[in-house]
């Protein structure tokens, strides 16, 4: 896909790498580009410095979703790209074991990276099935093919979240629908504030504008993986190749991360 005279929609715009994809895309001469946010002030922000459009919006409530699509269709016109990219970080702390996160937090994640997609897609999909055309495009995390030490929330939803963009591609190949997932190791957002030195930071940490560009790349190339960091690739394939010794690599890597991570949250608190 060409982002040119394109009409795309943003979730979690106004911050991070949804922020950065906007700008990208506006550069890109975008037909018409939609930053949604749960923060109605940077949405205003954005929307003002970019020279784009703003819609506060919730991406875990599923009528806000399909407000952001309906006011975007009636106002501009047909959405040809949606990026569901809104997300949440969390700890597994004060436990530090994989269950010791509260239901509160699975609820919140699970909603955020799991569901928030799913009502994207039911509220696009029929008009891009009866075009047929549209192209999703959901940012899950390297986390989602990997893990993420010290949060199994953030890791198993993220992994649901890849496997729903596979049942997106699979269902609808056919209808001309085209998915990408986004899956970037650290980025130097909101997300990682504290870490920097931590896990974040074992195979860099891009800027959001970094991986924008890789998303105008991958989405140019209609790759179902986009991977900004090469080295996820590497991962993936040593983890299908050998998962006893990859866990094994990971447990080791968690003894060694874990402790910096507990005296981080000691000091947050």
């Amino acid at each position: 896909m060409q982002i040119k005279d394109k009409v795309v929609v943003v979730t979690g715009g106004a911050n991070g790498i949804g922020k950065a994809m906007c700008q990208r895309f506006m550069q890109e001469k975008a037909r018409a580009v939609v930053v949604a946010d749960i923060d109605e002030q940077k949405v205003s922000e954005v929307a003002a410095e970019l020279s784009c459009f703003g819609i506060q919006a919730d991406v875990t409530v599923e009528s806000d979703i399909i407000r952001i699509v309906e006011k975007t269709q009636k106002e501009i016109g047909p959405i040809d790209l949606f990026c569901s990219n809104a997300g949440i970080i969390s700890s597994d702390a004060p436990g530090w074991t994989a269950a010791s996160s509260d239901n509160a937090v699975w609820k919140k994640s699970w909603e955020v990276h799991v569901m928030a997609h799913v009502y994207a897609a039911r509220a696009v999909l029929p008009g891009m099935i009866k075009r047929g055309k549209g192209y999703l495009l959901n940012t899950s995390s390297a986390a989602g093919l990997l893990s993420q030490i010290g949060s199994a929330p953030y890791s198993v939803t993220k992994h649901a979240a890849i496997g729903f963009a596979e049942s997106l591609a699979i269902t609808h190949k056919n209808d001309g629908i085209k998915v990408s997932v986004l899956c970037p190791q650290a980025v130097r957002t909101r997300m990682i504030a504290g870490n920097e030195d931590g896990s974040a930071s074992v195979d860099g940490i891009m800027e959001p504008d970094e991986v924008a560009e890789c998303v105008i790349q991958g989405l140019a190339r209609e790759t179902f993986l986009i991977l900004p960091h090469p080295d996820v690739k590497t991962y993936y394939q040593r983890k299908a190749s050998d998962y006893d010794r990859w866990l094994s690599g990971m447990a080791r890597l968690k003894e060694t991360m874990l402790p910096y991570m507990m005296e981080q949250q000691k000091k947050d608190i």
